[in-house]
């Protein structure tokens, strides 16, 4: 059998499709799976085992006027690739008319698909063979596994502690995360202060202020990890901490996933950064305002998510900009408190014993 699976981005989204990766080649070993991924996510999905053919779109250039020969020539070469594999079934787990297309054109025999209430872009169900219902109200992971059984008929895992986000690093991977922590000369904190939208921000100065509380009270130093055009924000941070305890981090993507898996914590918003650190196994402690943890956070019950529950305009939100942005305004001693809470679910927090979350 011969799978495509359309997940183009982001970051997080690419990362919250992995469980269903697993689950496809477990309950079908022999199968040939590809993958078509926009190019800034493609690095999660390289030299990945489960997948034969990783195919690097780039449906942004396509947007772009005018549109270069150049744009125009690669295109054609991805679609030939594509129908080139003579693909049994795609799915599509993006939910958009570009990625529905995109399993169309692949002329798999099959192409599956959410159903219209799960759709992004709800026209794009007209492009698909077959639309699968998924539970309402649940993680967008359980979302995606829920998408492979209904499409291939398999039986996929249905217990967080059970999901699998098969990442291959290599040992320049390794050695970078080594030497990001031997920087610290402790053990540490991961913080990430970046998003993709301003209002899932949390401010530089409350991320110096908890790593001056995390210093103080368990020990803990603070690697600020950033990302391209980040530099700036990070600096911000480390410059908020009064007692020295952060330092900046710059990495690629794989070598802060390797990071992560040493981290004792980590604490940032709805954004790739954290989603990775949630697929390394980092105890994480979440910060979200216009999204909603419990469709996008961690799905691990020992992770603690920190929001306003105080206010009625976070309820399905999902605003980039907003006048009224106070979401967001979190105070720092609730944070260092679930940090805390959280250690101690690790067993790892000063004088605590394990703590068994059911």
């Amino acid at each position: 059998m011969r799978l495509l699976f359309v997940k183009l981005g982001s970051i997080g989204d690419v990362v919250h499709t992995l469980p269903a990766l697993a689950a496809a080649r477990r309950a079908l070993a022999g199968a040939e799976i590809s993958w078509v991924v926009e190019r800034g996510a493609a690095e999660i999905l390289r030299d990945n085992p489960l997948i034969e053919n990783l195919i690097v779109a780039d449906t942004k250039a396509l947007r772009r006027v005018p549109v270069s020969g150049e744009t125009l020539s690669a295109t054609r070469r991805q679609l030939r690739r594509l129908r080139a594999s003579a693909f049994d079934s795609a799915l599509d787990f993006q939910g958009l008319l570009k990625s529905a297309l995109i399993a169309r054109l692949s002329g798999a025999r099959r192409t599956y698909g959410f159903a219209r209430a799960n759709l992004r872009e709800p026209a794009s169900r007209f492009l698909l063979h077959e639309q699968i219902e998924t539970p309402a109200r649940s993680h967008v992971i359980s979302k995606n596994l829920a998408l492979v059984a209904g499409a291939l008929g398999v039986v996929v895992p249905t217990d967080p502690k059970d999901f699998e986000f098969p990442v291959a690093t290599n040992e320049s991977h390794e050695r970078e995360a080594e030497g990001a922590a031997a920087s610290a000369g402790a053990p540490f904190a991961l913080l990430n202060p970046g998003g993709g939208w301003v209002t899932k921000l949390w401010g530089a100065e409350r991320f110096g202020a908890l790593a001056d509380a995390l210093f103080e009270t368990h020990g803990l130093r603070s690697l600020v990890t950033h990302g391209p055009g980040e530099a700036e924000l990070a600096a911000r941070v480390v410059a908020s901490s009064k007692l020295g305890a952060a330092q900046p981090v710059s990495l690629s993507l794989k070598g802060f996933y390797a990071l992560a898996r040493r981290s004792e914590v980590y604490v940032g918003g709805d954004t790739g950064p954290t989603h990775l650190a949630i697929a390394a196994g980092a105890p994480v402690v979440g910060l979200f305002g216009p999204t909603e943890w419990w469709r996008n956070g961690s799905p691990r019950p020992e992770d603690i998510e920190v929001g306003r529950a105080d206010i009625t305009c976070r309820v399905d939100c999902h605003r980039r900009a907003c006048s009224n942005w106070v979401c967001m305004d979190i105070e720092v001693a609730r944070v260092a408190e679930a940090v805390g809470e959280r250690l101690r679910r690790s067993g790892v927090a000063k004088g605590a014993e394990v703590v068994t979350v059911a």
